[in-house]
């Protein structure tokens, strides 16, 4: 089968859900039988996101070849358990790049350098994917004007590709309360929008708060020139990973296939969906766990995280209620009554010196009261600086990234980021091999001597500190099996304390929760027994 196209539109707002109602369809169609990827075109002039703060776009998410991408790359992977590339987003910024090196490099032979066709070409080549189905999502609201050349390029390949292509608008169907109406009107203008610029919509998505009527959805395809049955109900649901048996539902996968003309495979298998959600949905349990970091005004910083918990959660019957604890709060003298109460403590990943003391304190916290510690990249390395401080005597023990000139650096620079100067796709990114060692911790938890996983970083442990540590109670659990560099930490006399200087949430699916952030919960879990 030739490759079919899907492109996702959003109108009316922004943060409808476009990431999920793409991840949901290509969950349906990964049901039937077909191979599926999605894509996510960022109108934003950033190269990618890793120059970004968390609170302008929510996580960098980090693929398996290293590129740091939007975080929707994370739901697609949560939901299909497919894994993205940097093929897999690509922002305007880059597009552009690209047209103007090959510019300068004389590729387009004197000609005038345009938006149509040139940087509309260079769009349409970056949609592409050996798979029956490529679904692509387009960031931003319609209407934006960063995102008009990728409307264009969107116009231009539905002309071209004909029956292989359609176009599914995402829009906001709100409720008036004090006239008992929905109203349908932002939609039509959205719609009205979108074919401003050439393009119609075959299938029109409606998030809303109140189901929609039969008249309703009649008078929405009336308007904007679509099939009254293309006009799909999108309500609010208690979790995101209801929205594939919503869509189902609908039938949404249904009638992309029809508008499609493409057969039917097979019927949908849901079943190990329907019996994640079962366990979801019926927790037998519940258990608090403090999230520390300085983002926490904004879940969406820590996503992947709390998206794990909830994976680590179903599996374990488990209720995983999550408090975010902003690092920059806490203190020697509020830990007790900020922490009081929590089965586990997570220490969150992050970059620069802001709220580095209160994780600090976090850290001690957890290792003096034995409650289940969990330490990721930046938390990973705040555990062994504690731990320097306080059971080696190391007063100034420090990384080098908060503190240059301290004597005893227990967290170093990597040798090649040494010479680095510019910020951008520069650390130490993607998977990277780990060896477990034999009796750790670690090894019992993954089953395995050697695994595989995604890093963001520029500073590690400091190797030649190792010995003192281990033979205070530190030790090594997981290291690289190439450069020597420690992976892994922990505490074996502690009931729980493991460090990761890699990002273990980046590859939790709802399918496949990740064996680290079951064994803290599980962890916490007992610790919770003993607090009763």
């Amino acid at each position: 089968m030739a490759t079919k196209y899907i492109f996702v539109t959003g109108g009316v707002a922004s943060s409808l859900g476009k990431g999920i109602i793409a991840a949901s369809l290509a969950r349906l169609l990964k049901a039937r039988g077909y191979s599926v990827t999605n894509q996510k075109l960022d109108p934003y002039i950033n190269i990618d996101p890793g120059t970004l703060n968390p609170y302008e776009h929510g996580e960098c998410y980090v693929t398996e070849d290293g590129a740091e991408t939007d975080l929707d790359l994370g739901h697609y992977e949560r939901f299909t358990g497919v894994a993205t590339s940097q093929a897999n987003n690509v922002t305007t910024g880059r597009i552009y790049k690209n047209v103007i090196e090959k510019e300068r490099r004389g590729d387009f032979l004197g000609k005038t350098v345009q938006v149509i066709p040139h940087i509309t070409n260079e769009i349409k080549e970056r949609i592409t994917g050996d798979y029956e189905f490529v679904i692509t999502e387009i960031g931003g609201t319609v209407g934006d004007i960063e995102s008009y050349p990728f409307i264009e390029a969107v116009r231009q390949l539905k002309w071209a590709l004909g029956r292989s292509c359609i176009v599914i608008h995402l829009t906001y169907i709100p409720y008036i309360a004090a006239a008992g109406e929905l109203k349908t009107k932002p939609t039509q203008h959205s719609v009205k929008a979108l074919q401003q610029q050439g393009v119609q919509p075959d299938i029109i998505v409606c998030r809303t708060e109140k189901p929609l009527t039969r008249s309703v959805k009649d008078k929405i395809g009336l308007f904007c020139n679509i099939d009254g049955e293309c006009v799909i109900e999108d309500g609010d649901v208690s979790s995101i990973y209801d929205v594939p048996l919503k869509m189902r539902d609908e039938k949404l996968d249904l009638q992309v296939l029809r508008k499609l003309d493409v057969p039917i495979k097979k019927e949908l298998d849901l079943d190990k969906w329907e019996a994640f959600l079962y366990k979801l949905h019926n927790p037998e349990r519940e258990v608090s766990v403090a999230l520390v970091g300085k983002y926490v005004q904004l879940q969406d910083a820590y996503k992947s995280i709390t998206e794990a918990f909830i994976h680590a959660g179903a599996e374990l019957r488990c209720k995983v209620k999550v408090n975010y604890v902003n690092s920059e709060e806490l203190t020697a003298a509020n830990v007790v009554d900020h922490l009081r109460g929590m089965a586990g403590v997570l220490v969150a990943p992050g970059f620069g010196n802001r709220g580095i003391d209160g994780k600090l304190i976090a850290v001690q916290y957890a290792r003096e009261n034995n409650i289940p510690f969990f330490g990721i990249c930046l938390g990973m390395q705040m555990a062994v600086v504690e731990f320097a401080r306080n059971v080696l005597g190391m007063a100034d023990a420090h990384s080098v990234e908060i503190a240059p000139s301290t004597t005893h650096p227990v967290i170093d620079i990597m040798e090649e980021q040494k010479t680095i100067s510019n910020m951008g796709g520069t650390m130490r990114l993607g998977a990277y091999p780990c060896r477990t060692i034999e009796g750790s911790k670690a090894r019992e938890i993954y089953g395995t001597e050697l695994i595989s996983e995604r890093h963001r970083h520029r500073y590690e442990f400091n190797n030649q500190y190792l010995e003192q540590f281990s033979a205070a109670g530190m030790v090594p659990a997981g290291v690289n099996p190439d450069s020597g560099l420690v992976e892994i930490v922990e505490i074996p006399s502690h009931p729980f304390f493991v460090g990761a200087q890699f990002h273990p949430e980046y590859k939790s699916t709802a399918m496949h929760p990740h064996p680290l952030f079951v064994a803290f919960v599980e962890a916490a879990l007992k610790n919770r027994q003993l607090q009763a």
